[in-house]
């Protein structure tokens, strides 16, 4: 096959324009190219590559003669994934609907690869922030076992989709002019309170669940344990809004069931695809969301012994919460798929 007949569900959303950026880029060997949203945003034009497309709306009937089907992610994967399948499409969704479902695997290419082999129809892409902190641990597990693993994410704004940029953007443009910003979307717009985010922090990502954890935190203890095959892995979690337009960092600590020295570390870390050692403390080098927006890799950092426990480290580990917390890592499923003759 020389080409595939590709759609992207949520084309005008911030991962959907991603998908777009990434395909482009990376010479994605597509053949035909269906643009889809909701009703809302239906009939849209999008340049791309010398073609403008018109945005169609989402239907059942939508995925008649598609190969790949790329979910920007949203409440509409759970109504329009299986219709994909039904078409004879190979799904790869970014929404959470799927994640946990025994029958799905959950696939961050670099780390769990062997897993998409058992997919039957639909493939799920990890939370963003599942899938930064897994490309810096994937490595070290090739010399010593995780016991426990806690970890405070630093997350960007792009998480919460392309309102909570224009919200940061306006909130920010208001306090200089000396106004009261308004707060419409975060911590998340289906909330009955919202707070601002410019010059602040909101430790809340998505809904409390009963336990009085968050959403997006316990999908950092499941989904890890569910990739990395171990339900018996030890993961605590606090996750945390800052006023970032993207890329998200992490502050890991990590208990081994061994010594694992800063050096090996880094080898091990530089030597694995898709991370970049940046860890030069005399010299102040560190990965920052500033630097590592718009990039592919994952960055790694800080990393030291953990002084208060046998065999620990602490790492701070950033990265593009858009492409390989998002449309890059679906896309890399895609490729890998391709690649190894599975579409």
């Amino acid at each position: 096959m020389t080409g595939y007949n590709v759609a992207i569900l949520g084309a005008t959303g911030a991962v959907g324009q991603e998908f777009l950026n990434l395909i482009e880029e990376r010479k994605f060997p597509f053949k035909s190219l269906k643009l889809l949203a909701s009703k809302r945003s239906a009939g849209k034009t999008i340049d791309f590559m010398g073609e403008r497309y018109t945005v169609e709306e989402a239907t059942e009937n939508s995925f008649a003669g598609v190969d790949i089907a790329l979910f920007a992610g949203g409440s509409a994967s759970k109504t329009f994934a299986p219709a994909a399948v039904r078409a004879g499409a190979v799904v790869i969704d970014n929404s959470s609907a799927f994640r946990m479902d025994p029958e799905v695997p959950l696939i961050v290419p670099e780390v769990n690869p062997e897993a998409i082999s058992s997919h039957k129809g639909i493939i799920a892409n990890p939370n963003c922030t599942t899938i930064i902190m897994l490309m810096a641990l994937k490595p070290l597990l090739a010399e010593a076992r995780i016991k426990r693993i806690v970890v405070s994410t630093y997350q960007a704004v792009s998480g919460a989709g392309k309102e909570a940029m224009a919200e940061l953007e306006e909130q920010s443009r208001a306090i200089a002019l000396g106004e009261k910003p308004q707060a419409k979307i975060l911590p998340s717009a289906s909330l009955p309170k919202h707070y601002q985010i410019a010059f602040n922090v909101i430790p809340q990502v998505d809904v409390f669940l009963d336990n009085a954890y968050s959403k997006e935190e316990m999908k950092m203890v499941n989904e890890t344990r569910k990739i990395l095959g171990d339900d018996t892995l030890r993961v605590t979690a606090t996750t945390v809004r800052v006023p970032i337009y993207r890329s998200h960092a992490e502050a890991v600590n990590i208990e081994l069931d061994r010594e694992l020295s800063v050096k090996r570390a880094h080898e091990l870390l530089a030597a694995f695809p898709g991370v970049q050692v940046l860890d030069d403390p005399a010299q102040m080098e560190y990965p920052m969301p500033l630097c590592t927006a718009g990039l592919d890799d994952v960055f790694v950092g800080r990393v030291r012994q953990d002084e208060s426990v046998e065999h620990g480290l602490n790492l701070w580990v950033v990265g593009d919460q858009i492409r390989k917390g998002a449309a890059l890592n679906a896309l890399q499923i895609a490729e890998y798929m391709i690649s190894h003759k599975m579409i």
